[in-house]
């Protein structure tokens, strides 16, 4: 990490923790920002930031404001459990299209989907006599895209933010590090790239429309943004084809193909007890 760096980390680290003047100096540094950083900063509101719309399908049992789009998932673990290959295939499809280093040390790895068991996906949940197929199949998780994302609040850089979609996204060249947003999330979704993750790559075949990062930074799941805005579905969407073990659309929309799924199927949610609101549902 550069001195530059080390010295933002030094000093947002300080104001947040006491918070005192935190925003000031934050806008203060930042103020040399590319136009990717810009752009970045334009999609959250200086004055809200951070604070989630609470809207539509926000948790069960909850009918709230609804405004603009809120992009979500529903994962079908039925499906997946009748195509036991899918989840491993939607895993690498998934770190294709992002470019996610390929590291054999467990310390180093990047994760942005993965599978891991019920107990641990769903741990508010009862797993006293847990049937046999939940015991034996994974589930796959990533980020939960929250309406009230914790992890925006916490970035003291905005590097973390939530756009007009409701992606929370990241913008790298913002983020110092701190692995502030880490800490905040409730789910463990995020990694932080100890290495330089372009050691783990095959840089003679990668992704070339979408970035590597860099040593240092922190990175996640972004729902395919880059995908979906350019009208496409998210890869792991793509690669679940005709099973429908993965659905992606605007909880805010009531004639949307995820919100007659929901209508029509009972769904779990990880942690509702945090309340932030995630926009990732499964069906089990």
């Amino acid at each position: 990490m550069d001195k530059k760096r080390r010295d933002f980390l030094k000093i947002a680290g300080v104001t947040t923790l006491a918070g005192l003047g935190g925003t000031t100096v934050v806008d203060r540094l930042v103020s040399g920002s590319s136009p990717v950083q810009a752009r970045a900063a334009q999609e959250v509101d200086p004055a809200e930031h951070g604070a989630g719309e609470q809207t539509a399908a926000a948790g069960h049992g909850e009918e709230v404001v609804k405004s603009g789009n809120r992009l979500g998932m529903v994962v079908d673990l039925r499906k997946f459990r009748e195509h036991p290959e899918l989840l491993e295939k939607v895993r690498q499809a998934c770190h294709a299209e992002h470019n996610v280093p390929d590291f054999p040390n467990k310390k180093d790895v990047i994760k942005w989907i993965w599978p891991t068991g019920f107990e641990n996906a769903f741990p508010e949940h009862s797993t006293y006599h847990l049937n046999e197929s939940s015991e034996d199949n994974k589930v796959p998780v990533f980020c939960n895209h929250c309406d009230s994302p914790p992890c925006v609040k916490a970035c003291p850089t905005r590097a973390t933010f939530k756009n007009k979609d409701g992606i929370v996204a990241m913008d790298y060249h913002r983020c110092i590090g701190c692995r502030f947003c880490m800490a905040a999330c409730p789910y463990g979704m995020r990694s932080f790239n100890w290495r330089d993750p372009r050691a783990g790559l095959d840089m003679n075949n990668i992704n070339r429309r979408f970035p590597t990062r860099m040593r240092g930074v922190v990175e996640k799941c972004n729902f395919c943004a880059e995908r979906v805005g350019l009208g496409e579905q998210p890869k792991c969407v793509e690669v679940c084809g005709e099973t429908k073990a993965m659905i992606f659309g605007n909880l805010n929309d009531p004639e949307s193909e995820i919100r007659k799924v929901l209508k029509e199927n009972f769904t779990i949610q990880r942690k509702p007890s945090a309340g932030t609101h995630p926009s990732v549902f499964y069906i089990v």
